[in-house]
C-alpha cells in the first residue's frame, strides 16, 4: 500500500472509529442525572500494594469512580453486572515513556516525509491501540518533530472525541544544536529540521520551556545524553547540558508546577540530571554509585525502556548492528541489577512507537526477567507510575475513590507477568472499551 493510501485508509478508519465510539458512549450514557452503576465480577483481583491475589474479585463502579473493591462488593438495585468469568481484574496499565507520533520505520524519515496532520492521525490510532491493549494512562515523551500536536490528541481524548489513554504530554522535546535528535545524518545544505526544539544555553532552555508550556505541555522532556558508544565492553555517552543548565530548566518548570524528565543513558549526564532534581531519568543504562544514591534519596525514577533495545536487536539492518544492540541490552540488564540492589526507584516505560503500539506490555515482562519480582514490577508500573505522572491516589490501584481504570487478563500476573500481554477487558474512566 502506498504512503498516501495508508494515510487515507487511516483517516477513514479513524473517523469511523470515532463515530462508533461516540455512538457507544451515547448508548451507555444514563437517561437521568444519576451516574451509571456497574459491578465487575471475575475469578480474581490483584491487590497491587500488598502484592496478593484476591479470590474472587469484584469492583463496584459508580460513574467514573471505584466505590468498592475486594472479594465481594455491594450489589445495588439496578446495577449492571459484568461477569468476566475466570479472568483476573487488574488496575489499568501505565506506560511512562511512549511516542504516539512514531511508528516502526526510520524515525528521521518520518519527520521528513510525513506531514504533521498525517502524523497526528496516526498518533490518534496509536492511542487507541494502546488503550485497547490495557494502557489507560501514558506519558508521551516528545512528538519527535510534530511540535505541540500532542496537545490536540490529549484534549480530544479528554473530551471523549477519540479513544485513548489519559495522557501527560511534553510537546516537542528539547535538544541542543548537533545533539541526539538533531538531523546530523542528512545533507546540511538541505536544512532538515531537528526532531526536537533547539536550546543551547540556560536562557534558551527557559524560553523554550515557557513556549512549550504555553502550547499545552504538562511536563518538559530534555535530551541530556547521546550519541551512545560501546567499544570493548565500555559504554560512553557525552552529556548535552551542564548541571547548572539543567537546574535552570528544572527551576523554570517548577515555577508553574511542572517537572522535567530527561533522556539520559549514562554518566556524567545522568549525575547532572539527578543533581538538578529531575522527575525521571529515562533509559538509565549507566548510573554511577553517586547517581544511584541521589536518585534513591530524592525518589527520582529510573525508566529502563528495555523493550525498544530488544526490538532493535530483532529488527536490525545488519548482523553487526543486531549484535551491538544485544550487547547494549546485556550491559543494561547487568546495570539494572546494580540499580535494584542500590534501591533506585523504578517506573515502567517502554519507548513504544519505533515498535508497534499496543505491544508494550512486554516491558513489564522484561523487567521481571532482568531481576524484579512480578509484584515489584506491578508496583513500579502502577503505583510509581501514578506518582510520576502526577495521578497518585487517582489511578494505579483498585481502591475506593480511584478513577475506574480496570482491565482483565487471563491468569495471575503475580506469578506470570506475561498475562499482561493478553488483555481481554478494558474499562477507562468507567467506560468499557473492550470486552
Amino acid at each position: 500500500m502506498s504512503r498516501l493510501n495508508r494515510f487515507t485508509a487511516a483517516a477513514s478508519f479513524l473517523l469511523l472509529f470515532a463515530a462508533v465510539t461516540a455512538a457507544t458512549h451515547a448508548q451507555s450514557a444514563p437517561s437521568s442525572s444519576a451516574p451509571t452503576v456497574t459491578i465487575l465480577h471475575a475469578a480474581h483481583l490483584v491487590d497491587v500494594e500488598k502484592g496478593v491475589l484476591v479470590t474472587p474479585g469484584e469492583v463496584l463502579v459508580r460513574g467514573n469512580r471505584i466505590v468498592e473493591a475486594g472479594p465481594s462488593v455491594t450489589h445495588p438495585d439496578g446495577a449492571t453486572l459484568l461477569d468476566l468469568g475466570d479472568l483476573t481484574l487488574v488496575p489499568g496499565l501505565i506506560d511512562a515513556h511512549v511516542h504516539l507520533f512514531l511508528h516502526p520505520g526510520a524515525e528521521d524519515l518520518q519527520t521528513v516525509e510525513e506531514s504533521v496532520p498525517a502524523r497526528t492521525i496516526l498518533a490518534a490510532l496509536a492511542a487507541r491501540d494502546d488503550l485497547l491493549a490495557g494502557f489507560t494512562a501514558e506519558r508521551d515523551m516528545g512528538t519527535e518533530g510534530a511540535g505541540s500536536a500532542d496537545t490536540a490528541i490529549r484534549n480530544a481524548i479528554d473530551q471523549g472525541l477519540i479513544p485513548g489513554p489519559r495522557l501527560r504530554i511534553s510537546g516537542n522535546a528539547v535538544d541542543l544544536t548537533g545533539g541526539h535528535e538533531d538531523a546530523i545524518h542528512f545533507n546540511p545544505a538541505a536544512h532538515v529540521p531537528s526532531n526536537a526544539t533547539y536550546a543551547d544555553s540556560a536562557a534558551e532552555l527557559i524560553k523554550v520551556i515557557r513556549q512549550q508550556l504555553k502550547e499545552g505541555a504538562d511536563f518538559i522532556k530534555i535530551y541530556e545524553t547521546g550519541k551512545d558508544s560501546e567499544r570493548d565492553g565500555r559504554f560512553t555517552t557525552p552529556y548535552q547540558y551542564t548541571r547548572a543548565e539543567l537546574e535552570a530548566a528544572v527551576a523554570e518548570a517548577a515555577r508553574v508546577g511542572a517537572r522535567v524528565a530527561v533522556h539520559a543513558t549514562g554518566e556524567p549526564g545522568t549525575l547532572f540530571a539527578a543533581q538538578a532534581g529531575v522527575a525521571s531519568v529515562d533509559h538509565a543504562d549507566q548510573l554511577s554509585p553517586q547517581t544511584m544514591q541521589l536518585m534513591r534519596e530524592r525518589q527520582i525514577y529510573a525508566v529502563p525502556t528495555f523493550t525498544i533495545t530488544e526490538y532493535f536487536a530483532q529488527h536490525a539492518a545488519s548482523p553487526a548492528m543486531a549484535e551491538r544492540e544485544r550487547r547494549l541490552l546485556a550491559y543494561h540488564a547487568a546495570e539494572f541489577k546494580k540499580q535494584l540492589a542500590a534501591g533506585v526507584p523504578m517506573a515502567v516505560g517502554s519507548d513504544v512507537g519505533p515498535f508497534p503500539h499496543g505491544t508494550q506490555a512486554r516491558e513489564y515482562v522484561l523487567m521481571a526477567e532482568y531481576g524484579m519480582a512480578p509484584a515489584d514490577v506491578l508496583r513500579a508500573g502502577l503505583i510509581n507510575g501514578a506518582r510520576l505522572l502526577g495521578w497518585e491516589g487517582q489511578i494505579g490501584q483498585l481502591r475506593p475513590g480511584y478513577l475506574a481504570d480496570v482491565i482483565a487478563v487471563r491468569g495471575n500476573p503475580l506469578t506470570d507477568i506475561s498475562a499482561l500481554t493478553h488483555v481481554s477487558f478494558v474499562m477507562k474512566n468507567g467506560v468499557v472499551y473492550r470486552k
